[in-house]
């Protein structure tokens, strides 16, 4: 289903969709590869990127900026959360800014929210927290990137708690037990802790999967905590990509076990840093982080409209 907007001023048009062709998700892809090399981070996280392809996802929406019949900007707004307010994330082409698509598009996003919003302003640059004010939005939330060296600093010997092993994911045997576990250690965390099958699938799918860096801890035959490691290749860089221990373990010190598994297989991939993502908010990860030598590399800053 698609629904064309009035031209906001000539040649400038915006177009709002179910879902991308493949020749409009290669188009948005690579003007987020232009934008990222301009700004040095990527505008649409990766969740955001994985859903421009494979048909339609409930609650999400794809908002295309054309001039002249060429794509300037774009944006997508996801509306799956039961409590919070869509999020949004949006991007104009290096080359086309400073011509006020970014308010345009951001406007009809806005309007397309029923006016409750959230927006993402990855890097925190500051076009873009300009324009989260000019749209009536307040900061609310603050996301950090922690990196460290590798191969420099030694990491900690992991001491697991009494009972607990570790063992590598097994791909389709162990994806129920481990949507169930992520669910139950991210509670609180809507955005990760809503994983599906088909987000699963997505990432298991992706040149980077490698289960022998996809680790779960387990006490008398159950899932109490993971710890999921991503390569980027092209970077060089190793990421604690998602870290999760379930109630029932939290305060034993397997959080931190875990960590020190997962870098240890970085580092021994040769890979010269890691990188993790962790809330401003959050002082008993991030005093755990930094006890192991993270310091902060950039900030994401999330943005909200106040009704």
């Amino acid at each position: 289903m698609t629904d064309a907007s009035a031209a906001l001023e000539p040649g400038r048009q915006i177009l709002t969709l179910d879902e991308l062709t493949e020749d409009q998700a290669s188009e948005v892809l690579a003007l987020l590869e232009a934008a990222a090399r301009t700004d040095g981070t990527t505008a649409v996280s990766e969740q955001g990127r994985l859903q421009l392809r494979g048909g339609p996802r409930e609650g999400v929406r794809h908002f295309l900026l054309t001039e002249g019949g060429r794509l300037a900007g774009y944006g997508q707004l996801e509306d799956t959360d039961p409590v919070e307010a869509p999020a949004a994330e949006l991007v104009v082409h290096p080359a086309l800014r400073g011509r006020g698509h970014g308010r345009a598009l951001g406007a009809a996003v806005l309007a397309a929210s029923g006016k409750r919003l959230r927006v993402w302003a990855h890097g925190g640059k500051s076009a873009a927290r300009h324009l989260a004010q000019v749209l009536g939005l307040t900061l609310f939330r603050e996301l950090r990137q922690l990196r460290r060296p590798l191969g420099e600093q030694p990491l900690p010997e992991p001491v697991l708690p009494d009972g607990v092993t570790v063992r590598t994911f097994v791909p389709g045997a162990d994806d129920a037990a481990w949507l169930a576990a992520n669910a139950a250690a991210f509670a609180h965390h809507p955005e990760q802790g809503s994983l599906t099958q088909r987000d699963l699938d997505d990432r298991t799918a992706q040149p980077w999967f490698d289960p022998k860096g996809f680790f779960l801890a387990e006490r008398g035959g159950e899932l109490v905590g993971f710890h999921w490691t991503k390569v980027h290749a092209a970077e060089r860089l190793g990421e604690v990509y998602v870290l999760g221990v379930l109630p029932s373990a939290q305060g034993t010190g397997l959080g931190k076990a875990l960590t020190a598994i997962g870098l240890r297989h970085l580092e021994a991939q040769g890979l010269p840093t890691a990188m993790l993502y962790v809330d401003a908010d959050n002082p008993a990860a991030l005093a755990v982080y930094e006890g192991l030598g993270f310091t902060t590399y950039e900030v994401d800053l999330m943005y909200r409209t106040e009704t």
